[in-house]
């Protein structure tokens, strides 16, 4: 029988629970809140769909979104490739060079991004000292996401690899499988998950990085012969001369709906093949 704690230490932790999901959420609900008001803090609230309208009619920002998707979901799919690979491989390595690897992979999670970002503007100036003058564009922003994404997603999928039953790509092997066939069809679809929540998290950092890309975009993409604007680097730049645009407001909530969106969908997709795997081990047994 199941000890139960008392009655006031069960709503105690509810309670705080609740209180800090409160503090977390409630400043993300009043931005949604005043999305739909052109009017300041502290002014009487007056409904309006302004913000949206402007929103839609602002090139700036529209090019500004569309950067930082491009960006997002390129550093997404390239750190997945490279950090599952890499986690692959360290996963085989000898364990005195998977402790090296291990560590080093490490060293740029804890490192502040500030120290990534001039490290890469050092390398990138010595590289065009030794090859020719190298300009700041698309690909010199992309390495420096990449710098900053792979070793999460290298983290997420690290784990998964330790939890699978190694016997299973060696039954693989004993059945016929060439490597390459049991890499796919036995070991990719046990670490699926921690390859999904890797390729989320890199969207998720490159959509939020401002002092990587400060340092290190040039001309490209959406902006043509200007330098790259990502959100970021527009609402910094807006802010340095101008109050915040309400408009703002509400692509801040798009931002919110959308990744609540797809945290949603991806816990969903979890929820039933867990369902399926069970359904499948009891019409086993």
């Amino acid at each position: 029988m199941v000890n139960k704690a008392p009655l006031w230490k069960r709503i105690l932790a509810q309670s705080y629970i609740w209180i800090l999901l409160l503090l977390m959420y409630l400043p993300v609900l009043l931005l949604i809140v005043f999305s739909f008001s052109t009017s300041a803090l502290g002014e009487p609230f007056e409904f309006t769909w302004d913000n949206y309208v402007e929103l839609f009619a602002s090139h700036d920002i529209q090019v500004a979104v569309g950067n930082t998707l491009i960006i997002a979901f390129v550093t997404g799919v390239l750190a997945t490739l490279i950090g599952t690979l890499g986690a692959i491989g360290v996963h085989e390595s000898k364990p005195g060079v998977r402790k090296a690897l291990e560590f080093t992979t490490q060293v740029p999670v804890v490192n502040p991004e500030i120290v990534i970002a001039l490290s890469l503007i050092v390398m990138f100036v010595f590289v065009g000292g030794i090859f020719g003058r190298l300009q700041l564009s698309f690909w010199t922003l992309l390495i420096g996401h990449l710098v900053l994404a792979t070793p999460f997603v290298y983290l997420s999928v690290r784990p998964k690899l330790m939890q699978m039953d190694p016997a299973l790509y060696e039954a693989a092997l004993d059945l016929g499988c060439t490597p390459r066939q049991a890499l796919w069809k036995v070991t990719l679809p046990e670490i699926l998950p921690g390859i999904m929540s890797g390729f989320l998290m890199a969207v998720t950092l490159s959509l939020d990085d401002f002092i990587v890309t400060a340092f290190t975009r040039g001309p490209g993409l959406l902006s043509g012969a200007s330098r790259i604007q990502t959100i970021s680097t527009y609402v910094e730049g807006i802010i340095k001369k101008h109050p915040l645009p309400t408009s703002l407001r509400a692509l801040t909530t798009f931002i919110f709906i959308a990744v609540l969106t797809l945290v949603v969908v991806f816990l969903l997709v979890q929820n039933l093949k867990a369902r399926q795997g069970k359904k499948r081990k009891g019409r086993q047994y």
